[in-house]
């Protein structure tokens, strides 16, 4: 008779089975460190995430649902639907309001991206000083408040020194800030002053990470300064130059503090900008509910300008390969 006999089972070489623990304990490792970063990243979050929370995100949740009420502070928020908003469609002054902050968000965008472009690529070209970039950045750390109220005494009509150098060369006072046609261009070019600077740095930044090779072959070719600013330099700058306006846009819509402290909306409401018309019906006529509606309506403004731009320019894209 005969037996059959059974075959042992299969087992992995010692070396394979060895290695295929070492893996195990490997991923569990990683797995682990992983898990630890997550936390500490947690950690690290939390406080800006706090401050997201209690100072952006909840105000805005807050002021979408008083522009739907009628509130006053005083008594408790009534429910009125879209009144408000039907409120500022036909209101006049609300659309004056937004011409004029389009007219100063289009002069003051227009001088300070050229003016802080120049400024950048002469930098880039001809020096690299950190004294200049310094002496550069100076207007921008003092605050819209302070650089408002120097230039309002510097262009003062009577005793600004700013006229009485006009009034030196033989020309006629200015008043420009008392004057329907010079109040929004002049506050314009006081904002441009103060930030063109820091704009500026920005941009040369961007400079910086253009290989300096390309102006070297560019060069080579017979190239000129106008002709590798143009064909070199705008193209590849593109990205930093559409987030640079895609801030400046943002940033000039919220005008506010320069205007308070130089005109109050005046003459004739010509500098009654949004933001201080906004200001006046929740802290002056304690119209918060109207005031809301206002402030949402400038936020989807602001995000329908940041969507077509961010397009437009092709920010999320670059040039250099």
């Amino acid at each position: 008779m005969t037996i059959a006999s059974s075959s042992p089972p299969s087992r992995l070489p010692l070396g394979d089975a060895t290695g295929a623990g070492t893996k195990q304990r490997t991923r569990r490792a990683a797995s682990r460190e992983t898990q630890g970063d997550g936390r500490l990243a947690a950690v690290f979050i939390a406080p800006a995430l706090l401050g997201f929370a209690v100072f952006l995100l909840w105000p805005t949740l807050r002021g979408i649902y008083l522009s739907f009420t009628r509130f006053n502070l005083l008594t408790p928020a009534e429910w009125v639907g879209l009144d408000n908003y039907v409120r500022m469609v036909n209101d006049p002054i609300f659309w004056d309001s937004l011409t004029v902050t389009v007219e100063y968000v289009v002069i003051n965008i227009g001088v300070q991206t050229v003016s802080a472009l120049a400024i950048a690529v002469l930098l880039q070209r001809l020096t690299q000083s950190a004294v200049l970039r310094g002496i550069v950045l100076t207007p921008y750390l003092m605050s819209n408040v302070v650089a408002g109220i120097v230039w309002l005494w510097i262009l003062d009509t009577q005793l600004g020194i700013g006229n009485e150098i006009i009034s030196a060369v033989g020309a006629d006072r200015i008043p420009f800030l008392a004057d329907e046609t010079w109040a929004i261009p002049t506050i314009a070019l006081i904002n441009v002053w103060r930030h063109v600077g820091y704009t500026a740095l920005l941009l040369f930044a961007g400079l910086q990470a253009i290989p300096g090779d390309v102006y070297e072959a560019a060069k080579v070719d017979g190239a000129s300064e106008w002709r590798m600013f143009w064909r070199i330099t705008m193209p590849l700058l593109r990205p930093v130059l559409a987030v640079v306006l895609i801030m400046t846009v943002i940033g000039s819509f919220q005008v506010f503090d320069t205007v308070a402290v130089t005109t109050a909306g005046g003459p004739a409401n010509a500098t009654n900008v949004l933001q201080y018309y906004i200001y006046g019906a929740a802290f002056g006529r304690f119209q918060f509910g109207y005031a809301s509606a206002m402030s949402v309506a400038l936020l989807v403004v602001l995000s329908a300008i940041t969507v077509i731009q961010y397009r437009l320019t092709r920010a999320g894209q670059t040039d250099l390969g």
